[in-house]
């Protein structure tokens, strides 16, 4: 737990008594520990090269037969006749994407294909990546799905999303972002910032749980516009009726 105090200590005594046994013991020490975060940047090296994936890509580019899965030191290769479904797994935590994986389906089993942290395919656009798949397989070879993982796993509420937040991504104004929250189910929650509990009681603010705040911005893509010029529209029709 406290090894630097240790050295130093066994430091001060090898100078102090020039003890060339203590000194022997210092340097097999320092060559075991750089033997061991030697072998540990291999295994990690290893573990990378075997399991994470830099890009996938169809072979060849017109009428494609293989799927070739890139990795960082070798390269495998699935059929596209094998393949049964392919599912784009998009995980997020606080609204945000936090990795992305391509599973395989093939007849022989799974495969996924999970990108390193600064991998091309861990950079591509989610609905980008969807396009590709389907243009390249075709709906007569394999369905492409996509699926999401919400990590709900947090509980501290200054990570939570203001109605400042919601409103630049759902595009409406600031005062329509809790009545939309309530309607989609959004939860929220008042608290006091850590830095204004120390000067005023009063300075409570409400953020929302962001988990849901980009399927919500979906389903109200896909709404009717509303507004006052729809309700005019409404009125106006309603009166010519």
């Amino acid at each position: 737990m406290h090894r630097g105090p240790l050295l130093l200590l066994t430091l001060v005594v090898a100078a102090l008594t020039g003890s060339g046994l203590v000194w022997a013991i210092i340097w097999v020490g320092l060559w075991l520990t750089v033997l061991a975060v030697i072998g540990l940047a291999l295994a990690l090296t290893g573990m990378m090269s075997t399991t994470m994936v830099r890009w996938i890509e169809f072979r060849p580019q017109q009428n494609a037969t293989q799927l070739v899965i890139a990795r960082f030191l070798r390269s495998s290769t699935v059929a596209t006749a094998d393949l049964q479904r392919v599912v784009v797994v998009e995980r997020l935590r606080l609204g945000q994407r936090k990795s992305i994986t391509v599973v395989l389906h093939t007849r022989g089993g799974t495969v996924d294909c999970e990108p390193a942290l600064l991998a091309p395919l861990s950079q591509v656009e989610t609905e980008a990546l969807l396009d590709w798949l389907t243009s390249q397989l075709g709906p007569a070879q394999a369905a492409v799905e996509h699926r999401t993982e919400v990590d709900r796993n947090f509980l501290c509420p200054d990570q939570w999303w203001t109605p400042s937040d919601l409103a630049a991504l759902w595009h409406v104004p600031v005062s329509a972002v809790d009545e939309l929250a309530v309607r989609h189910g959004i939860r929220s929650y008042q608290y006091t910032p850590r830095g204004a509990a120390t000067y005023s009681a009063h300075r409570t603010m409400t953020v929302y749980d962001p988990s849901r705040a980009h399927e919500v911005a979906e389903e109200l893509r896909e709404e009717p516009t509303m507004g006052p010029e729809a309700d005019s529209t409404k009125e106006r029709r309603a009166g010519t009726a």
